[in-house]
């Protein structure tokens, strides 16, 4: 394999952009203030319209309820694709007659497509609008919730799951992909956390919010409360999904939300740091040279592997409304659900405080982000020895802060090290990175069986493993990065 530096890539790369702007590389074409109010216009149309289209979709995808008066192994339901985790326990397994084999075949389908179908959906994002592609993505996986609310049977459940899952792959590597493409290096990670702290906060208040929908609609019109949650959070993505048509924008040099001067000083301003930038006349790259361009990066699978770990460390939420059942015994769902809260609140935090520091210091992000994964592996070893459930709680509170704060970090660090890239094979790497790391979800619900229970040794030993190679992983990149640096200063 071979390792194309950023600048190298970047002088390759960026050549038609400097015909255009050729006076990019003479002297500063526009002033602080310009750049400014450009950065604050961005962040005040772009960062809201995907956190909610992110919050949106991690609602629909990650659920949990505990029901305190079924067996434990039908408590714990944290399922990563739109609410099936919530309908399930609702009655929807009743009505539709479905055994234990089929829900677990409905549920790992969805990564069939998911996984597949996230490169090239990538490619196709970078030859059109992402103010069309997201929106038009977000609005068919919408429809397609609200007509998981007709299904009749198991065949049309798997159907509809794969399909599904095909769709919402294009959205998480669009979004990283648009990110990246907007932001210099040293912008990047307060952004990647303003984007993960939409997920932090539905894990936090999304079970609490299904169970309401749930409760409240049971009947109503004669539908099952099960039905009743598809249908609103279904029309509840469709209807931003139209709104953000209007406000989301595309490339920096081919926005139409931008005048031809703030479209200038986008492109200009990321050249200044290398960042490769779509423009409307730029030289197109093929879709197989830029998979090939990204396969052959070893830094692609130095990220695959380090956001595998930590991906596969975060199924640890699965174990959360275990521990709370097991701290309140007796306690109503929806305190249970309460309870979870304060770790993602503690996550929320950490997370938002690594971004804003990550951002001050951009050469030391590898070495923050192993820091963060070492810290979470002293804990879970700790969570391995100890089995006071206070004391598991407070771990786990500790531990969920560092992955948490660990996702946003990598994904801004893989984009920050991929900026030099062309877009296509940039979104290529992105894309490699979400989808394999993903992977981990589905074996990850396996870590904590109830047979484990209540020490559920398994799941920790399997996650302080994985957590030990992410230290090992991080460190490297962080030497790797800046050794190469100083040659490039060198040379």
């Amino acid at each position: 394999m071979t390792f194309s530096t950023s600048s190298d890539l970047a002088k390759m790369e960026i050549s038609s952009e400097k015909i255009e702007h050729a006076d990019i590389d003479e002297e500063p074409s526009f002033t602080p203030e310009e750049e400014k109010a450009l950065v604050r216009k961005i962040d005040m149309t772009l960062l809201p319209t995907i956190w909610i289209m992110y919050l949106l979709s991690y609602m629909d995808r990650t659920k949990y309820i505990i029901m305190p008066s079924v067996p434990m192994d039908q408590r714990l339901t944290h399922i990563h694709t739109y609410s099936i985790g919530n309908a399930k326990i609702s009655g929807m397994e009743t009505d539709l007659n479905l055994s234990s084999g089929q829900y677990s075949i409905a549920l790992v389908v969805f990564f069939v497509g998911y996984v597949v179908f996230e490169v090239p959906s990538n490619l196709i994002l970078g030859r059109t609008r992402p103010s069309l592609f997201l929106p038009g993505i977000m609005i068919v996986w919408g429809t397609l919730t609200c007509v998981m609310a007709v299904v009749k049977s198991y065949k049309h459940l798997v159907a509809l799951r794969v399909i599904i899952g095909c769709v919402e792959a294009g959205f998480a590597p669009g979004v990283l992909l648009v990110l990246s493409s907007w932001y210099k290096r040293t912008e990047q990670s307060k952004r990647f956390g303003v984007y993960i702290s939409a997920a932090i906060l539905s894990g936090a208040f999304g079970g609490l919010i299904a169970a309401g929908i749930v409760d409240n609609l049971e009947g109503v019109h004669g539908i099952r409360g099960w039905r009743w949650l598809f249908i609103v959070e279904g029309a509840a993505t469709i209807g931003f999904a139209i709104i953000s048509l209007f406000i989301l924008p595309d490339f920096p040099a081919t926005s139409r939300r931008l005048s031809e001067r703030e479209k200038h000083i986008a492109v200009a301003r990321l050249a200044s740091e290398n960042v490769t930038a779509v423009t409307a006349d730029g030289e197109k790259m093929g879709d197989w040279e830029a998979v090939k361009i990204a396969v052959k990066d070893l830094r692609t699978w130095a990220f695959v592997v380090g956001y595998m770990v930590i991906v596969g460390s975060s199924t640890l939420t699965y174990f959360y409304p275990t521990l709370v059942q097991g701290l309140f015994e007796g306690a109503s769902t929806y305190r249970v659900n309460l309870l979870t809260v304060p770790i993602y609140g503690v996550a929320f935090v950490c997370t938002a405080v690594t971004a804003y520091f990550s951002d001050k210091i951009p050469t030391w992000r590898g070495l923050v982000i192993s820091c963060w994964l070492a810290f979470s592996l002293i804990c879970s070893i700790i969570v391995c020895v100890v089995y006071n459930f206070t004391a598991r709680y407070f771990l786990l509170v500790l531990m969920a802060a560092g992955l948490w704060a660990t996702n946003g970090g990598t994904l801004a660090y893989a984009s920050s090290a991929f900026a030099g890239m062309h877009p296509q094979a940039r979104g290529v790497s992105l894309a490699l990175v979400n989808a394999l790391g993903n992977l981990a979800q589905i074996y990850g619900s396996y870590l904590f069986p109830d047979s484990d229970s209540p020490k559920y040794i398994m799941g920790f030993s399997v996650i302080s493993a994985m957590l030990a190679v992410g230290v090992v992983t991080f460190a490297g990149l962080h030497v790797w990065f800046r050794r190469r640096s100083q040659s490039e200063t060198e040379e």
